[in-house]
């Protein structure tokens, strides 16, 4: 066997959360590898996260100057955004003109597949001379009072002070840490379709919610534009069948319902998701040499983006810990910074999961005191237009219920 490698910190996972840990670290000086399971250039399906938030913009341009400004100008964002209940327009708002020509500004959000989103990432890596481990599944963790031991499946040893686990949901380093994630698992099964747009013909920029959209026999439809492309949610009832609706043949049969029918032989990517609402019971180990990250210490149903634009202040933060660990002169404080991260962190955690379950109960079907209050509010838009907000805000979790709508509904 190989000598044993060392470095300060070990990254485990090169997704988007990885990919900013280690780019972070390497700015600090900090020594450090990323570590990824799977080979360089792996090809990954479906354009999964595509929204950057502009906090999570702002953060990734302090981390690389210029990097946050690169993701804004290579996505997109949409301009309009509106909300139809039962076929019935209840909201629409109108950003006007999105091409600043203001470079010093970043705007308040961009659109772009995860695949382009890690590509810029990556390419700031590189420059910056971050170490990659490619192909490398961790097998084993030995947790000591002073450091790990990481061991890969090809035998390869590892001695780190600290880890930082962006290893996804399945997470090893969650698993060999000895974390749990607890919450509750969504009955409600939605689909999640991607389309290439026709950029000789496309549709115009705009992010559509249909609640009970009448040709889908009144499941939720919303359609989310990001760079090259269309992400289209179908909400299923509980008495779909979710086969029928998720094959290529079924998504053909469905989708020219909701949209030109052209996008039909367009399709690249169709998933199924029945979506977990769990949070790592901890997000460091008992002797303070672990700190999770991004899908490795919540997984939240997609609802206001809160995945990776959680998962980015998750690394980032955890950066920050082991580099004031690394400098701390007891043990006490040592272990003290690596717990304000950890504590931070998941408190936002749970903040993250609370909203995204109030969306949940906001868009689904079979809550009769919810489908009374959105009924109301469809039928006093005309009246009290504030109530579209409200119903717009939906599907991002709306922190208060509909002012004008008392508790008795």
């Amino acid at each position: 066997m190989s000598r044993r490698k060392k470095c300060d910190v070990i990254v485990v996972g090169a997704g988007p959360v990885g990919l900013v840990a280690g780019l972070a670290l390497q700015k600090k000086g900090i020594s450090s590898v990323v570590m990824e399971a799977e080979p360089f250039g792996r090809e990954r399906p479906g354009s999964r996260a595509i929204y950057l938030h502009s906090a999570t913009l702002k953060l990734l341009e302090e981390t690389a100057t210029g990097l946050g400004f690169t993701l804004a100008r290579n996505g997109i964002i949409w301009p309009v955004k509106r909300t139809l209940y039962k076929g019935k327009e209840v909201y629409v708002r109108n950003y006007g003109p999105t091409n600043n020509k203001d470079s010093h500004k970043l705007p308040h959000f961009t659109a772009l597949h995860q695949d382009e989103i890690e590509k810029y990432i990556y390419e700031e890596c590189v420059e910056a001379g971050v170490q990659f481990s490619w192909d490398s599944p961790v097998e084993k963790l030995v947790i000591e009072d002073n450091g790990v031991v990481l061991t890969t499946k090809s035998g390869e040893e590892w001695e780190a002070k600290y880890i930082i686990g962006c290893d996804g949901a399945r997470s090893v380093v969650r698993e060999q840490a000895g974390i749990k994630l607890e919450g509750p698992r969504t009955n409600d099964t939605f689909l999640v379709v991607d389309v290439k747009e026709d950029e000789e013909n496309p549709l115009p920029l705009e992010r559509i919610f249909h609640y009970q959209h009448p040709a889908m026999g009144g499941r939720n439809v919303m359609f989310v534009p990001f760079k090259g492309g269309w992400r289209v949610d179908l909400q299923l009832l509980e008495s779909d069948n979710p086969e029928e609706f998720s094959t290529i043949n079924g998504v053909r049969k469905w989708l020219p319902k909701v949209m030109d029918s052209k996008y039909a032989d367009r399709i690249t990517w169709v998933s199924t998701y029945r979506f977990h609402q769990v949070v790592a019971n901890s997000l460091t180990d008992e002797k303070r040499r672990i700190l999770l990250a991004g899908e490795a210490a919540h997984l939240f149903a997609p609802f206001g983006a809160r995945g990776l634009n959680s998962g980015v202040p998750d690394a980032l933060l955890a950066v920050k810990g082991i580099e004031t660990a690394i400098r701390a002169n007891s043990e006490d404080e040592r272990a003290q910074a690596i717990d304000e991260v950890a504590n931070e962190r998941r408190i936002a955690a749970l903040w993250n999961r609370d909203g995204s379950s109030t969306a949940l109960h906001h868009l689904q079907g079979n809550a009769p005191d919810m489908n009374m209050k959105r009924e109301l509010a469809a039928s006093l838009v005309s009246v009290i237009p504030r109530l579209g907000r409200w119903l717009d805000e939906g599907p991002y979790g709306p922190k208060f219920g509909p002012p004008e709508l008392t508790t008795k509904y």
